[in-house]
């Protein structure tokens, strides 16, 4: 008799909980979602003028909400952790000025300014990660009024890819593409740039022992530069075997940038002469033609052929080690915002977007056709990445990760500070990267000052791939990264460190 009470019990138990499940399946938010502003909680609508004044074209469903006030409240219930995109057709005619609105998710804001439109337009409140359940998304005025008419919301489907650009990517470079996918937007990965060139006096570990004097832990990443193979000057500091070491003995993962130098009176340089660092520069105060690097025959050409040459030597000595590498040369392309190179901060941006793509393949074609390297994880960091960044964009056939850099204590800040650590998780430029490549690479903080604090990455589920700040002040002046954030970020199990990788040989 107990035993049929039992079966019975479990049955109901089961049947109940199938029943649950259903029903919340049922009560998913079906994607596209598309709803009129007036059908939103906090809704005063709908309305069909504004002060005795029509807006330019028809409007959808009863009317429109001019939002003067309150909030519209949507309520979207989704069954797993994903990223949406947010819409609305607007206008806004009451001052010739942007007007200032905010978009909560889940009680967290964002701020986004809406331009002057006497006519319905769409308007773009960019992309964000919903958690599974029910998700609270609010718009409010901040500053100025906006006349919504309805809401969109999309489902961004497509995902990461693991397989990386080079076909024939050797095993290990393979293998550390496959661990950041499994990592990506769960968690970020420590890292920390070193200084080169003999700096520190000498002491590549200072901010390393620095970092694990302060928290117990080490960086995940290390961040080098091949700067110092060059043509000019070149000379062994040893970078390459701090790379080897760092991989196969540390059980770390490298990256590495190339300030690459160029003559600055290239009108006076005959290839392969040794000049000092003064006459040498990586910058645009140079008589060097960016455009000309492409063209055969040209002295510029003969002299990027050969500084690839000489890349190719260390990388190589890498590949014969078995060690890959994040490769992120020809950074910050734009400097800040152009198209025509005439903001650019470096030689390789300078003749404009068109130009630093070719630069880009032919870098990349060389590398891996001529020279036979697999080894490499493709990073391309811009700057910027405005509307126009698509346009220094190397394409998806020759880039794994993309980056950008944060540094933000002193310019850019938008916390509301003036001084001190910038703890902002960059949410917004996060998921316009995100946009911008269609969800199909990973996203990193390449270089840093300020650390985003962790609280941050995880309320705004901001989910770069790694953080790294550059060395010396940017990582050990407390205006940048205090010593209590730098340790809550390192002890947080959201913070992956040298000890949690899986490479240690």
């Amino acid at each position: 008799m107990r035993l049929g009470l039992i079966a019975i019990l479990f049955s109901s138990i089961l049947a109940f909980l199938i029943l649950a499940y259903t029903s919340f399946q049922n009560n998913n938010t079906k994607f596209p979602y598309v709803v009129e502003a007036e059908d939103l909680e906090g809704s005063k609508g709908p309305e069909t003028t504004i002060d005795d004044k029509t807006i330019k074209g028809e409007f959808s469903g009863k009317g429109f909400v001019y939002l003067v006030e309150g909030s519209l409240t949507m309520n979207l219930t989704v069954p797993e952790d994903g990223i949406y995109e947010f819409s609305a057709r607007v206008a806004q005619i009451g001052s010739q000025s942007e007007s200032q609105q905010i978009i909560s998710i889940n009680k967290v804001d964002f701020k986004y300014s809406v331009p002057y439109a006497e006519e319905w337009i769409d308007f773009d409140f960019g992309m964000y990660t919903l958690s599974k359940g029910d998700n609270i998304i609010k718009f409010e005025p901040q500053n100025g009024y906006v006349a919504y008419d309805k809401f969109t919301v999309k489902k961004t489907t497509t995902t990461v890819a693991s397989t990386l650009s080079d076909p024939k990517a050797t095993p290990e470079a393979q293998k550390v593409q496959d661990y950041l996918v499994s990592v990506y937007g769960k968690k970020i990965i420590s890292g920390q740039q070193e200084i080169y060139g003999g700096g520190n006096n000498g002491d590549y570990e200072l901010e390393f022992k620095y970092i694990y004097n302060l928290t117990g832990k080490y960086p995940a990443i290390r961040g080098f530069d091949l700067m110092n193979y060059n043509p000019l000057y070149g000379w062994d500091d040893q970078t390459t075997q701090r790379i080897i070491e760092w991989v196969n003995n540390r059980g770390g993962i490298a990256t590495a940038s190339w300030h690459l130098n160029i003559p600055k009176k290239l009108e006076n340089y005959t290839l392969g002469q040794i000049l000092s660092w003064t006459e040498c520069t990586y910058g645009t105060d140079s008589d060097f033609k960016t455009e000309n690097a492409l063209v055969e025959g040209t002295k510029e050409n003969d002299y990027w052929n050969l500084a690839i040459k000489l890349l190719a030597e260390q990388l190589k000595k890498l590949q014969d080690a078995n060690v890959p590498l994040i490769f992120r040369p020809l950074h910050e392309a734009e400097g800040n915002p152009n198209t025509d190179g005439s903001r650019a901060w470096f030689w390789w941006g300078k003749a404009g977007a068109k130009t630093y793509v070719q630069l880009w393949k032919y870098l990349y074609n060389k590398l891996t056709k001529e020279y036979d390297l697999h080894n490499l994880i493709w990073e391309q960091n811009l700057y910027v990445w405005n509307a126009d960044s698509a346009l220094w964009y190397g394409g998806d056939d020759y880039v794994d990760i993309v980056g950008y850099d944060k540094y933000n204590v002193v310019y850019n800040r938008h916390d509301g500070k003036t001084s001190g650590p910038n703890l902002d998780a960059e949410t917004q430029i996060f998921y316009a990267l995100v946009k911008s490549i269609g969800n199909k690479k990973m996203v990193a903080m390449a270089e840093n000052d300020s650390i985003p604090g962790v609280n941050n990455l995880i309320t705004e589920k901001a989910g770069w791939l790694y953080f790294l700040p550059w060395y010396g002040e940017n990582l050990m002046d407390e205006g940048n990264n205090s010593k209590e954030d730098l340790k809550e970020i390192y002890t947080n199990e959201y913070c992956i460190t040298l000890d949690e990788l899986p490479f240690k040989k």
